[in-house]
């Protein structure tokens, strides 16, 4: 690990004028992802600015149709709070199925969606669901956000405030998870929103994406058996010792079947 200074941000204001001046330094929420890549030297921050105690970036609130969730809530808030199992039980379910206790324990959802690893949770949900990643400075639809392997819309210095996600009408996540680290070796969101169908998959491609064959076979019909018949094209899916690429594809069908199945049978 390389050295780096480490500062305490008081306010959101704060951090934000500290980034602004001090373009090498990296926002510090859970640390979940920052802290392992630090110690692999693959980052060298001037400073850390831990911004995950601040009040104004964590909270649950359900108001009308719109669950908001703030940048800095922990996986475990998500998934214990009332609020998301009445709204989104979904959201919750998956919360729960992130990584182990103690990464659920500190792991934030901004701090997910800013990173945007491949094999995360919380962006199929975001896509699957049409959230609004709100920042600091602008508003951003999920289908502008992800833009491919650890690649965002979010500029130098911009910072996650909330997440703001549209309550369905119903929804489910299936992930086929490695057994060690619990991230996504594919994972499939599939969610009836107000109106249409989103299906958003991770783990198995360079970022997450939406399957929109998949999309537009279930608005036809909204059944297990509509997509029995697609294959997902396996081409530019990930590949690695864990699985192939023809794996992964197997595996965006079987798990859409199963959310599906999930959601129809409710």
């Amino acid at each position: 690990m390389y050295s780096f200074n480490y500062v305490k941000a008081n306010s959101l204001r704060e951090a934000r004028e500290f980034l602004k001046s001090n373009p090498d330094a990296r926002p510090l929420a859970g640390g979940m992802t920052l802290i392992p890549t630090l110690k692999a030297r693959l980052a060298q921050p001037s400073h850390l600015v831990d911004i995950g105690a601040l009040e104004e970036l964590r909270g649950i609130e359900l108001q009308g149709s719109t669950l908001t969730i703030g940048a800095a809530t922990r996986h475990n808030d998500v998934l214990r709070s009332e609020k998301v199992r009445q709204a989104i039980p979904a959201l919750a379910e998956l919360a729960g199925r992130i990584g182990d206790p103690a990464v659920r324990n500190l792991g934030t959802m901004g701090g997910s969606l800013a990173n945007n690893d491949p094999a995360a949770d919380y962006p199929a949900a975001a896509l699957g669901l049409n959230a609004k990643i709100v920042t600091d400075r602008r508003e951003i639809a999920a289908d502008d956000f992800f833009q491919g392997m650890f690649t965002t819309a979010l500029e130098p210095g911009e910072l996650i405030v909330r997440i703001a996600f549209p309550v369905p009408k119903r929804a489910a996540y299936e992930k086929f998870a490695h057994p060690a680290s619990g991230y996504a070796m594919t994972g499939v969101f599939v969610a009836e929103t107000a109106s249409d169908i989103r299906v958003a998959v991770t783990g198995a491609g360079p970022g997450v994406f939406r399957w929109k064959e998949a999309e537009a076979a279930l608005a036809q019909k909204f059944a297990a058996d509509a997509v029995a018949g697609l294959r997902m094209p396996p081409d530019e899916l990930n590949e690695d010792i864990h699985a192939s690429r023809d794996y992964r594809a197997n595996l965006v069908n079987v798990l859409t079947k199963r959310a599906v199945a999930r959601i129809a049978g409710r």
